[in-house]
């Protein structure tokens, strides 16, 4: 008879179970695999680099593998999210604040002192953990690793080894298997062979640059800069083909796919942050803030990240453009102009078409518009061949480059998992969200349709909505959910016991009904009020 007694009163059992012994041996493998990685950190001189980077990589992809096999094949399929308050690296508690606390540091590091980290400078050699990569940079695209090859090709075995971890997980839901299957694959192919692959073309006379095909502006922001045209233009046909296919997908690729499927098309099926977020931070999820003040903070903040980007971006561009029609065919002022003229008939667009149905979110976005068409004005007066507002454009590109893409998408958004759950960046700061979102407010096809007869108010879909929105609030009324922040992930619906939500793709009239009051799909109240 044991002596240990159980006070726990609920017939849930809320107390978790601690882990079996085939998942002790199978995390004891993983740390095996990072403790080579830590060794390297401490600049120990590994005989063959190669052999243990293969086997460091290798033993932390088979301990997640093994661990999620026990996990999750030991159970029947369903719902898995059972205990995640009760375990303390997915509820805030100690374990979750040191692994915060260790992926903040790693992030700081790996952006800020690289050469902490073994990177050479001034023509030496690679040392420490960048060293410990260099063999398989080399095989890839014939050069020594960077701490950036070091970052993509942890980030990609992440995608991968959690990827499979959540394919199991929800291996009831056909469409978590679907979409996780393409966010490994995108990662693994466009956002790390392919570069790769691209930068061993390279040769004296043919230069192109990093380029992650997928990445569209503003996420590539950098794309810009005169460095990169210049390469591109330098590598005439294929580099002009990519400048263009780039362009194409800003204004027409990425708005017809929103159009079809939503902003999930990109924020949950290819981009890079958010496959990491719902791989590798999928235990996270649940801590993501639901109030009203969180809501509130994030329509500002990402949006106000969004007008920076244009208006840096802009600013940039500007900057090395000329004055003389007779040598550039777009000149500064003719550019200026033709972003004010585009931001002007969106902006007027919008309050034609759909002004009543935003209501105060039009005058929230006039404040937008104007901040961008005062800064336009102000490059005009103030721009030279390197300044633009008295400043320095590389300095704001660098400020941007710093604040934003490094502090906010990677120390804070990534590094922050453990404590403001796994989508922290693309909810608050990710501008290409941010345009996303808009796009799908306005005029997607995609909606989460609700049956409101059927919903029971258990709080799961609310609970593990990673952006914050209270889903169940929209299920009680049977009411369709269409907002700028959902991503389509879908996990609201595979964790929902009774079938209440369902992603759709349907016609745009009547997708949203806030003024309706639905308690079935079949049966409409407000026409019966209405007739009295």
């Amino acid at each position: 008879m044991s002596n240990k007694l159980d006070h726990s009163m609920s017939l849930a059992n809320p107390d978790t179970k601690g882990i079996s012994t085939k998942q002790k041996i199978a995390l004891a493998i993983g740390l095996i695999g990072l403790l080579i990685l830590a060794l390297a950190l401490l600049n120990t001189n590994f005989p063959n680099q190669g052999v243990f980077l293969t086997l460091s990589l290798g033993l932390i992809t088979a301990g997640t593998i093994l661990f999620a096999n026990e996990a999750y094949l030991t159970k029947l399929e369903g719902i898995k999210n059972d205990g995640v308050w009760f375990k303390s690296i997915s509820s805030r508690g100690v374990l979750g604040w040191l692994t915060g606390v260790g992926l903040t540091a790693f992030y700081i590091v790996l952006y800020f002192y690289p050469d902490l980290l073994g990177m050479g400078t001034d023509g030496a050699a690679n040392t420490g953990l960048i060293g410990l990569f260099d063999p398989l940079s080399r095989i890839l695209s014939g050069n020594p690793a960077s701490q950036w090859f070091v970052y993509g090709t942890l980030y990609t075995i992440a995608i991968i080894a959690f990827g499979y971890k959540f394919i199991l997980k929800y291996r009831h839901n056909r469409y978590q298997q679907i979409r996780t299957v393409s966010v490994m694959f995108f990662q693994l192919g466009f956002a790390f062979l392919i570069p790769e692959f691209m930068a061993r073309l390279n040769s004296e006379s043919f230069s192109l640059p990093y380029y992650d095909l997928k990445n569209m502006w503003p996420l590539n922001y950098y794309n810009f800069d005169q460095y990169r045209i210049d390469s591109f233009i330098k590598a005439e046909t294929i580099g002009l083909g990519l400048l263009i296919f780039g362009i194409v997908s800003i204004f027409v690729i990425s708005p017809f796919l929103t159009y079809k499927f939503g902003k999930r098309w990109y924020c949950s099926w290819v981009c890079g942050c958010g496959g990491l977020a719902e791989t590798a931070g999928d235990s996270f999820r649940q801590l993501s803030s639901k109030k009203m003040s969180a809501w509130k903070l994030e329509r500002w903040l990402i949006h106000a990240v969004l007008v920076f980007s244009v208006v840096m971006t802009t600013a940039v561009i500007h900057t090395y453009l000329g004055y003389d029609p007779n040598k550039y065919w777009l000149t500064k002022d003719v550019f200026l102009l033709s972003v004010a003229g585009f931001l002007t008939l969106v902006f007027a667009g919008v309050l034609f078409f759909k002004g009543k149905e935003l209501g105060k979110d039009a005058k929230y976005g006039a404040i937008g518009f104007f901040v961008v068409i005062v800064a336009l004005i102000g490059m005009h007066y103030t721009g030279t061949t390197s300044e633009v507002f008295f400043l320095k454009a590389g300095g704001l590109r660098s400020a941007y480059g710093l604040y934003i893409g490094s502090i906010f998408s990677g120390v804070i958004g990534t590094g922050f998992y453990p404590i403001l759950g796994n989508r922290a960046w693309c909810r608050f700061g990710c501008p290409m969200a941010a345009i996303l979102g808009f796009q799908q407010r306005l005029f997607s096809k995609f909606r989460i349709t609700t049956n409101g007869g059927q919903c029971i108010s258990c709080g799961n879909c609310s609970t593990y909505c990673e952006m914050g929105i209270d889903v169940r609030s929209y299920a009680q009324k049977g009411e369709n959910i269409v907002r700028s922040s959902c991503v389509g992930c879908g996990v609201c619906s595979a964790v929902c016991p009774r079938g209440v939500l369902k992603l759709e793709n349907d016609k745009l009239d009547g997708r949203i009904n806030s003024n309706e009051i639905l308690l079935g799909n079949d049966v409409d109240l407000m026409d019966y009020v209405n007739k009295k």
